[in-house]
């Protein structure tokens, strides 16, 4: 199975950081937040990965590839350690796929048709950092193989801010898993079918691509995914998954700033400091 991750976006919300640097590559703490979602990915069994990458992106298509003047000053200096971590997804198979028009995430996904090959794909955006003690790929993996149905995952969101969210409900089949019968992309203000919110993590089959061929622009003027799954639900089983593991919106800065705080939180190497500095900035607030 190939994982595929939409990448094309601009990044507004980082300006003018991402004029230059896409939002992708921005680091949390020495990683940066792509490395997040293809680790994950691989600590799933997934090794072949495509990008859908868009004019401007090169400096995250350059990110994983080999940097042979690098390598060589750090096995000259002696640090072993960080040359094994830049050169840790060397092997990998990287595909990238040029968006040259912004017509949404639906559109990029469905540029990926070729690439993964007639099977099902699983799905990734890099701005929803996902961390828990089992891969939420690999959770996902599990409830595919089980049901043989494509995957969205669900987390429940407070309902005054569903219209920031794809929403959907239907019956539960097991704890965590429920059928897809209702499916909204950011629906309007007290019309959401319930506070089931979409998150960044898909497990598709091949059929979406005809109906993202068909699909007309949608939310925000653009090709969504999400009607395309709703004309999909038409014809087969499709299934939400509550995933189990803590998400960040690293996507927006507040969520940005969250997600460095919570990381180095977790850290050895940077645990103590940052519970320090956070106890002093409280001590600061106060009046």
């Amino acid at each position: 199975m190939k994982i595929v991750f939409p990448v094309a976006g601009v990044g507004t919300r980082f300006l003018p950081a991402t004029k230059e640097v896409p939002k992708e590559i921005l680091p949390v703490i020495d990683r940066p937040l792509i490395q997040y979602a293809v680790e994950e990915a691989v600590a799933s069994g997934l090794s072949d990965f495509v990008f859908i990458t868009a004019p401007g992106k090169e400096a995250l298509e350059r990110y994983f590839a080999p940097n042979r003047p690098l390598d060589a000053f750090l096995r000259r200096q002696g640090k072993e350690k960080l040359l094994d971590d830049v050169r840790r997804f060397y092997r990998k198979r990287f595909a990238y796929i040029r968006q040259e028009q912004a017509l949404g995430f639906g559109h990029a996904i469905a540029l990926a048709e070729k690439a993964v090959g007639g099977r099902p794909f699983a799905i990734a955006l890099p701005d929803d950092l996902i961390l828990a003690d089992k891969p939420v790929l690999a959770q996902m993996l599990a409830v595919h193989r089980k049901y043989k149905a494509p995957v969205l995952a669900f987390m429940k969101v407070p309902r005054a801010e569903a219209p920031r969210y794809g929403i959907g409900a239907g019956p539960f089949l097991e704890e965590r898993v429920f059928s897809l019968e209702k499916l909204v992309e950011k629906p309007a203000p007290g019309k959401a079918p319930s506070n089931f919110a979409v998150i960044g993590r898909y497990i598709m089959t091949p059929d979406i691509f005809p109906l993202l061929q068909r699909a007309r622009r949608g939310a925000g003027g653009e090709i969504q995914l999400t009607d395309a799954v709703v004309e999909l639900m038409k014809r087969r089983r499709v299934l939400g998954y509550f995933f189990e593991g803590r998400r960040f919106d690293a996507g927006t800065t507040l969520g940005y700033v969250e997600t460095l705080l919570h990381v180095a939180l977790l850290r050895r190497d940077t645990r103590d400091f940052t519970r320090r500095l956070l106890r002093s900035l409280a001590r600061d607030e106060k009046p």
